[in-house]
């Protein structure tokens, strides 16, 4: 894995100005991937946009960890259902054509 994909938590944490106990915490909840090597923690660059959001739901919204845990778990469900519809959407217009 090269570590041009990945964001030193350290530097992360110190551009936002959050607490690496709030990363630790998002980690803990499974809602993102720390990587560890040479003692030191990274994110995934492919990550930044997520908890980007999560930082502003908790910080700017007031909403608790839990409360991210539970947004993010219906986003993806969300997600998935949309990709769900269009694939029938496809199939349906493949059935419409005969």
């Amino acid at each position: 894995m090269k570590t041009t994909q990945l964001i030193s938590i350290k530097q992360f944490c110190s551009h936002y100005d959050v607490s690496t106990t709030f990363i630790s915490a998002l980690q803990e909840l499974d809602l993102i991937e720390i990587v560890i090597t040479e003692e030191d923690e990274y994110l995934h660059a492919r990550q930044l946009h997520e908890v980007e959001k999560m930082m502003r739901l908790h910080y700017d919204l007031h909403i608790n960890l839990e409360g991210i845990d539970a947004i993010s778990n219906l986003l993806k469900q969300v997600q998935d259902l949309k990709k769900e519809n269009q694939i029938l959407k496809n199939k349906l217009k493949t059935y419409d054509g005969l």
